[in-house]
């Protein structure tokens, strides 16, 4: 298996240029789940996420762009949007696709933006999961303030993993509880044809447990836009 630091990346490329983009999720402790690069195209059909983009205003934060779906979808309504990924050829694919302004930069690195520059960001696909942790979560929170004016807003989709009966995810989330973690605290890697990617943690998380995270970070939770199933928008206001 060979190390690849662009696993996504190259999922995005394959699914854009016709070939199989089919690939699996590893979670630590050895499951495996399916999925292709095809989800990343297609536009959202769940009534949450649809509500959603429609709240979106002003100048937008695409966190985690990865193939621009959502960011072409706020540029079609007229918004000027900053589409950001830490994946090089998920930042190429959003450009041959037609995002405007897509740049090269992970989560972490949005202190690198200038103050009061974003009136909404949007984590859309799940990825409240970027935060990682819930330590991790609140110093970026508090970088989000910074390069948002008072009334911001964020539009965060997330899972709640408590919404389960599979014992394997059960189990997985008991050892996270056991060590002091959230039940959603996750380390995965994706494996794309012959190549693995590297290990990164992903955070999944109740409304409860994302109203938690947000306590004291100067964001709250207004509402909660249910998505299908576990999956759910938050609609996150910044308080001041």
């Amino acid at each position: 298996m060979k190390k690849d630091a662009d696993t996504f990346g190259r999922v995005l490329v394959a699914q854009l240029e016709g070939r199989d983009s089919g690939y699996l999720v590893e979670r630590s402790d050895g499951y495996m789940d399916w999925d292709s690069g095809a989800h990343y195209f297609g536009p959202d059909r769940d009534r949450g996420m649809r509500r959603a983009l429609k709240m979106a205003r002003g100048k937008v934060l695409d966190i985690g762009c990865g193939a621009g779906r959502h960011s072409l979808a706020l540029q079609r309504r007229g918004l000027r949007v900053t589409g950001i990924d830490r994946s090089p050829l998920a930042v190429r694919v959003c450009r041959r696709r037609g995002v405007k302004d897509a740049r090269v930069l992970g989560i972490e690195q949005i202190g690198r933006l200038p103050a009061g520059s974003f009136d909404t960001v949007v984590m859309f696909g799940n990825n409240f999961g970027l935060f990682g942790s819930p330590a991790r979560a609140r110093g970026l929170l508090r970088e989000m303030r910074r390069i948002t004016p008072p009334g911001a807003r964020i539009l965060a989709q997330s899972l709640d993993v408590h919404r389960t009966t599979n014992p394997e995810h059960l189990s997985y989330q008991r050892r996270n509880r056991a060590r002091g973690r959230l039940s959603g605290q996750l380390r995965l890697r994706i494996r794309f044809g012959l190549r693995a990617g590297p290990w990164f943690d992903y955070l999944m998380v109740s409304p409860a447990e994302m109203r938690g995270v947000l306590r004291g970070t100067g964001w709250r939770l207004d509402r909660v836009l249910p998505s299908g199933g576990p999956l759910y928008v938050g609609v996150i206001s910044r308080r001041g």
